[in-house]
């Protein structure tokens, strides 16, 4: 009887699935990317043809009257402003010689929103770690739960990877930079897997700034031994060779941090859409199809899930044990 009841519940559920599927084309591509790319709205879901989204806050200044718009949404954009689909649907401007320019955008986008969203809750949770900390004095007792959890995590990426990197005489000034950076890119990459929210560090353009800030980091307050390394490396014979090498590391080094962030959690969520695509793709094919990639998908999925929360700490850890070592051997001391 229970077996009867969970094939009818499958049933009920597969039959509109299957419905949906067949009324609109599923192109797994462009499900992929409309998920990756930034855009001016927050797609919930779509059904028989209907997105269903939520408008952000369009805000752009126009290069021809130099006026400011204000709207929600990008739906009905005013004259002469379009969105470029060339330029991954950035709003752009069309002058009175035919010109397209990029105006001054400064729109809350999706990617910008679920910034905000995971700055807030940082600030939620380590106030409220630190407002414990405040009630209690040095007799109390060790923290647990959740509080603990933080304190055990943090300590952690302080004591065996930053100071250990970095060096007891340099290690304090950066210190809160890489925590914020460890912390910044953990709760984004899980605030990402989240169904309906964005993939913040799967977007180049975020990626990048975290690299810039790493690359001054590294080179903004470097000592005197790591310039000489640079531009007086020994053996003197090969000097020109190794300056060229040593100038390009400088490069290379925000460069691979960069990519390796971007590219490991953009294949991640490109994985976990391409399954669930599968979902939808075998409901097109009949009930036997369905339930046959149903459940691959399913149980792939569950398996990608677990592996992407194991990725996203892994990301963040690896992203700050690099730039922890990079600022260490910035900060390293002369060797005779």
């Amino acid at each position: 009887m229970n077996r009867i009841k969970s094939i009818l519940l499958s049933l009920f559920l597969l039959l509109p699935l299957s419905t949906w599927a067949e009324e609109a084309a599923i192109d797994i591509p462009e499900v992929v990317m409309e998920h990756l790319s930034d855009a001016y709205e927050w797609h919930l879901w779509s059904y028989a043809g209907q997105a269903y989204s939520i408008p952000l806050p369009v805000i752009v200044r126009s290069e021809r009257s130099g006026e400011w718009i204000c709207q929600m949404g990008a739906e009905e954009l005013p004259d002469g402003f379009f969105l470029n689909a060339e330029a991954h649907g950035k709003i752009y401007e069309r002058l009175s010689d035919g010109t397209t320019v990029r105006p001054l955008d400064i729109s809350l986008t999706k990617t910008a929103c679920q910034i905000w969203i995971v700055v807030l809750l940082m600030l939620a949770v380590f106030l409220c770690t630190a407002r414990w900390y405040k009630s209690r004095d040095e007799k109390s007792e060790a923290p647990s739960g959740f509080v603990g959890m933080i304190e055990m995590l943090t300590m952690t990426i302080h004591d065996d990877l930053i100071r250990s990197n970095i060096g007891e005489h340099a290690y304090k000034p950066f210190a809160k930079y890489l925590l914020t950076v460890f912390f910044f890119i953990f709760f984004t990459n899980l605030v990402g897997l989240i169904p309906f929210s964005g993939n913040v560090t799967g977007n180049i353009n975020i990626t990048f700034l975290l690299a810039l800030c790493t690359m001054f980091a590294v080179n903004g307050f470097a000592n005197r031994h790591y310039w000489q390394e640079v531009f007086l490396p020994r053996p003197f014979y090969l000097w020109p060779l190794l300056v060229i090498t040593e100038v390009i590391g400088v490069f290379t080094k925000p460069f691979a941090l960069m990519v390796r962030l971007f590219a490991n959690m953009m294949a991640g969520h490109a994985i976990l859409l391409s399954f669930t695509c599968i979902i939808l793709l075998g409901a097109t094919m009949g009930l036997g199809m369905a339930w046959g990639l149903g459940l691959f998908s399913g149980v792939m999925l569950l398996f990608m899930y677990c592996i992407e929360v194991l990725v996203a700490f892994i990301q963040a850890y690896v992203f700050t044990l690099l730039s922890a070592v990079f600022i260490g051997l910035a900060h390293r001391e002369h060797e005779e």
